[in-house]
């Protein structure tokens, strides 16, 4: 006899299931799961920025993509963009109380890769030679 299956996951009082096909909550996961948006958040994590600090302090992203990155963690409310009345007009970017509930999560997951990467360097380099001979 088969037992029926289990879902992985029941939903939490809101309602919102991650393992459904169409939860919102998958979206977020997308847009939090991208390593630029982790590192955004990490470093305001430190300080309210302006938009070229936090270029210049994240080596290898585009103006574009940092663009993107801060229009949807905006929206998604984790990042509040101020617009200060000066001459030349000067915007700066912050968490918002709810981003600032994220951070320790983002920041845990880039250090954790950081202080790992030696390991996975490793595992890799005995994948890639398993393959190798496989192929032989």
């Amino acid at each position: 006899m088969v037992t029926p299956r289990k879902p992985p996951h029941t939903p939490d009082p809101t309602g919102f299931n991650v393992y459904a096909r169409e939860c919102p909550a998958r979206m977020v996961l997308d847009r939090i799961g991208d390593k630029w948006a982790l590192l955004v958040l990490d470093r305001l994590r430190r300080d309210t920025a302006r938009f070229n600090v936090i270029r210049r302090d994240i080596g290898g992203i585009s103006q574009k993509v940092l663009s993107q990155v801060l229009k949807n963690l905006e929206r998604d409310g984790l990042v509040l963009r101020t617009v200060h009345a000066t001459v030349p007009v000067a915007v700066t970017y912050s968490l918002t109380p709810l981003g600032e509930t994220l951070t320790q999560a983002a920041a845990s997951l880039i250090h954790w890769a950081e202080s790992h990467m030696a390991q996975i360097q490793h595992a890799q380099r005995l994948y890639d030679d398993r393959l190798a001979n496989a192929s032989l």
